[in-house]
């Protein structure tokens, strides 16, 4: 079956007779032959292909003839305006053959079109590593084709002038924040001597401790449950207590939400510390985010990349008790009072790994400035908890990370909590049948949701 050319989204599609023309003899791309599969009988799979055709009369259905003599069914065809020649158009073609119909299709086109790409999108992955495709997803009525294409093909064409040697380092996946972790920048078991607790030496024996144990955790290991002291529990109940009151005028209702809780699963009490793990637990459940105790301040390309992989890097000790609504560094107060409930949050632990995704391998400008939206925590003379303002920031940063240059994008991978990499062709042909099977779930949703409403 040959369907006609039809309209593709925002694509313009172009009159029939502009379409007809004499076939543009250029270059082209081929596809090698599996050896390995000669023996057997061919297996088919959808393939779409990309040529270009002069604004001349019969071209398209020269063409087109190729295909049905070769017997290779067409599912899709689309056409647009060529973006390399004003007086060429494009003809999109998605269709059903095996490899040796594919392969015989090239040889005759070869001859007579522009071949601008190919993608097998089932089945013809395993041996095409040099071959110069571009991922294209059939996505059926829901998504342009051309415009997938048109898209990718123009990510592809930027990726491949950068350089990926100047990018800094960044995990790859959740095991290696082990590398980065304990890069504690301030802090941590020395204290600068205009730290409350300089001077306090018992103080700064057990941030000792507190470091020691961060500093030999490791990703998987069940974070060590601390023994609060009673002096570490008063001062704990005094910013409990202080912020409690201000909640109700000043807490947003994500954070109002999510407090009560924290109260019944984790412990939050003004006689009670909550232990790390427990919250870590209760996170896991509620946004998929998980808790890594850390020494003192890191870097904001290091805490920000925590967030990637929905990590949260945080302290577990205590600021000093002579000053108990002042820290000059993030402690358990500060993290499990200002950051943890909203990271219970659906939306805001979305947005937070955007972000940390953002930062993999951009500038240290690009950083800050992620950073700094999210910096919305205790200053000298504030209280510690996240609000309204700090959301609204986070939305625009998230705006600002479209911007960000890169010489590759990121997709984070839930089920082997690594971070997939997307520099080629092959990389983002993976990520495009990804979202080609969500779609056809969504599909399928809406097809049996209709089904019970007509009945």
């Amino acid at each position: 079956m040959y369907p006609a050319p039809r309209r593709g989204g925002s694509l313009e599609a172009a009159p029939s007779r502009d379409l007809a023309g004499q076939l543009n003899k250029s270059t082209y791309v081929m596809i090698e032959d599996n050896k390995e599969n000669e023996d057997n009988a061919p297996e088919r799979g959808r393939t779409a292909i990309i040529f270009s055709l002069k604004n001349e009369v019969g071209g398209l259905v020269k063409a087109l003839k190729l295909f049905q003599e070769k017997h290779v069914n067409l599912v899709h065809i689309e056409s647009r305006k060529s973006k390399r020649r004003n007086s060429e158009f494009e003809i999109f073609v998605d269709c059903d053959s095996n490899r040796e119909q594919l392969n015989e299709i090239f040889q005759l086109l070869k001859s007579h079109v522009n071949v601008v790409s190919v993608s097998p999108t089932e089945h013809f992955n395993d041996h095409e590593d040099d071959l110069a495709v571009t991922a294209i997803a059939i996505l059926e009525s829901s998504v342009s084709s051309l415009s997938v294409l048109g898209f990718i093909n123009n990510l592809v064409d930027s990726m491949r002038s950068l350089d990926m040697e100047n990018v800094p380092w960044f995990p790859k996946k959740i095991s290696d924040l082990d590398k980065c972790a304990n890069r504690v920048l301030m802090y941590g078991s020395d204290l600068d001597a205009d730290h409350p607790g300089f001077k306090d030496n018992v103080y700064r024996k057990r941030r000792k401790y507190f470091a020691d144990l961060a500093m030999n955790y490791k990703h998987g290991d069940p974070i060590p449950k601390i023994e609060f002291t009673e002096e570490e529990i008063k001062t704990w109940g005094t910013v409990y207590r202080e912020l409690n009151n201000l909640y109700p005028t000043h807490a947003c209702r994500e954070y109002l939400k999510n407090l009560p809780l924290l109260t019944k699963y984790c412990g939050y009490r003004e006689d009670n510390i909550p232990q790390l793990e427990d919250v870590s637990r209760f996170l896991k459940e509620r946004t998929g985010f998980t808790i890594r105790p850390v020494a003192g301040y890191l870097s904001p390309r290091d805490f920000l990349a925590g967030l990637a992989f929905r990590v949260f890097h945080c302290t577990q000790y205590v600021r000093h008790s002579s000053d108990p609504l002042y820290t000059p560094e993030p402690d358990t107060c500060h993290e499990l009072l200002g950051h943890v409930p909203l990271l219970a949050e659906p939306s805001f632990a979305q947005f937070s790994q955007e972000i940390g995704l953002a930062s993999l391998g951009a500038s240290d400008e690009a950083v800050q400035k992620l950073a700094t939206s999210l910096a919305c925590a205790s200053k000298r003379d504030n209280y510690e908890f996240m609000g309204l303002a700090c959301f609204l920031r986070l939305v625009s940063s998230r705006e600002f990370a479209k911007t960000i240059k890169r010489p590759f994008g990121v997709k984070y991978n839930p089920y082997t909590q690594s971070v997939q990499i997307l520099k080629d062709t092959k990389s983002i042909a993976s990520v495009v049948n990804e979202l080609r099977h969500e779609l056809d779930i969504v599909s399928d949703a809406l097809s049996k949701m209709g089904k019970q409403l007509e009945v």
